[in-house]
């Protein structure tokens, strides 16, 4: 292992990388109570570390490698690297990725490889492109540069670590590592740990994609039959011989984040640097705070590697979702209330005055109906309390928050058509995003009324889009038009969509 400080601190990363820095990340540090850092590899010119290990690699090859060219497979950042290095030193490039890559990185690779790198889009996912990167390996008689599995390349990484140590020279408790196959944690722990030993490496992997933690624990390269694909950088199959062994000797463990948290990690980010990470580039930030919380840190210092920023522009609007949840700041619960006068005015001032993020209604039969709500919350525990308050005013109440396919897909879903309704009009609203709004509104409606239909969703504008649908007879128009009038939020007659005769009415 001395073989690899030497290999460390001769690396040649910096003819196309920067020292990047080493930043205090305010908020998140002032909410866990201890010293969160932020080692910002996604300011790299490729946006993510993995240049500096491509560009090593392929400065140690020999002038006959470079003229017969390379070849590497990638989920889409190491490419990034292969392309640039290639473009530098002059040397053709074949980079093989799963068709799964995200567009911005499929791009970025035609970007900076210019004329000198051909991309090729194969497979599903990592392991896919990798062996079909090495089928063109043996036909064209490339060299291959591993994103992971090689010394050269594990040295590159590992200079991320001897710059930590070097900007910061007080006591760390831990570094924590994004992981997919195994290069980063270990060039930094094989660095680390052999020059501050007292410091932990703890390697942060999806749920869905944790080979090395399943690896490490059966002390044998473990094969995933399919991995998770929204931390798209680090879905690899399989880890590496080398970083295997690497990580059995020096990695001290690894935690495990789901989705909802690596969103919450890329909120987190952008409001203490105003940065978007990508799932992948968001794991180490994810894993201290997990690890903070499990382990009741107070008072350390924790380094999170921000390994990467090539985000999707489309995956926002998921993360933005997801990311309350992942906080534990929304509950998601499903009630069910009697298809009675007034009980839906009672299930909703049960809430309280807790700001209502979603609002899924849908009448369903004489006897009762099924809400679906989201609200925002401090935590479990005032979630926990909210459901045994509707409970005890015997309301079935089911918390959905930790239901993957009520949140990615029941949320979304109004209902369908209610033969039984009569006379039901609909509206669609615009109601002022404040506290209060909703219970003026049921107040103000005649109790006469039925609510047939309710949607909400919280857009973080200064109104919300709300569609609504009552029972209204019709000798009751006018006292309807005189309650439209009086309420004062804009609103627009649906009654006459398509859409809603198609679907919902």
């Amino acid at each position: 292992m001395n073989g690899y400080l030497k290999r460390i601190l001769n690396a040649r990363v910096y003819d196309v990388a920067i020292e990047t820095p080493l930043e205090t990340a305010p908020n998140l540090s002032a909410r866990t109570g201890n010293t969160i850092m932020l080692k910002r590899e996604d300011m790299q010119p490729v946006f993510s570390f993995k240049l500096r290990g491509a560009y090593n690699k392929m400065a140690q090859l020999t002038p006959a490698q470079l003229k017969r060219g390379v070849i590497t497979a990638s989920a889409g950042n190491h490419a990034q690297g292969v392309a640039l290095a290639a473009q530098k030193i002059g040397c053709k490039a074949i980079i093989v990725m799963p068709t799964t890559t995200p567009q911005v990185k499929v791009d970025a690779v035609k970007h900076f490889g210019q004329r000198a790198v051909e991309s090729v889009l194969h497979g599903d996912s990592y392991s896919d492109a990798y062996a079909h990167a090495l089928e063109l390996e043996k036909k064209h008689r490339l060299t291959f540069v591993h994103p992971f599995d090689d010394p050269d390349v594990i040295a590159g990484q590992g200079t991320i670590g001897m710059e930590i140590l070097r900007q910061h020279q007080a006591p760390i408790h831990a570094i924590f590592v994004p992981v997919g196959g195994g290069g980063l944690i270990s060039g930094v722990a094989a660095y680390v740990k052999q020059v501050r030993p007292d410091i932990k490496v703890i390697g942060v992997q999806s749920t869905d994609s944790d080979a090395m933690y399943r690896s490490l624990k059966t002390k044998k390269r473990i094969q995933l039959a399919d991995v998770g694909l929204f931390a798209d950088g680090t879905a690899v199959k399989q880890v590496g011989e080398e970083t295997l062994r690497i990580c059995k000797r020096f990695v001290d463990e690894i935690v495990l984040v789901d989705t909802d948290a690596l969103c919450a990690a890329i909120k987190d980010m952008f409001q203490d640097t105003r940065s978007i990470l990508e799932p992948s580039g968001a794991l180490a930030v994810a894993g201290a705070k997990l690890y903070a919380k499990r382990e009741k840190l107070k008072g350390e210092t924790l380094v999170a590697i921000a390994s990467g920023a090539n985000m999707n522009f489309d995956r926002l609007r998921f993360v933005a979702e997801r990311a309350e949840i992942g906080e534990q700041r929304e509950a998601i619960l499903a009630v069910t209330i009697p298809e009675t006068p007034g009980s839906f005015r009672k299930f909703c001032a049960l809430l309280g005055k807790r700001n209502i993020t979603e609002f899924n209604y849908r009448y369903a039969d004489s006897r009762q109906a099924h809400v679906f709500v989201g609200l925002q919350v401090r935590g479990q525990a005032e979630t926990g309390e909210l459901v045994r308050r509707l409970q005890r005013n015997k309301l079935a109440t089911l918390d959905l928050s930790d239901n993957e396919m009520a949140k990615l897909h029941l949320r979304h879903l109004v209902g369908g058509h209610a033969p039984e309704v009569k006379d039901e009009i609909l509206f669609r609203f615009e109601f002022p995003e404040r506290p209060g709004a909703l219970m003026l509104f049921l107040n103000s409606m005649s109790s006469n009324w039925n609510i047939s239909l309710f949607h909400y969703r919280n857009h973080g504008a200064d109104y919300g889009r709300v569609l609504v649908g009552m029972q209204v007879p019709h000798h009751d128009k006018k006292a309807l038009k005189t309650f439209l009038d009086k309420l004062g939020y804009r609103y627009w007659d649906e009654s006459g969509n398509p859409a809603y005769k198609l679907f919902l009415g």
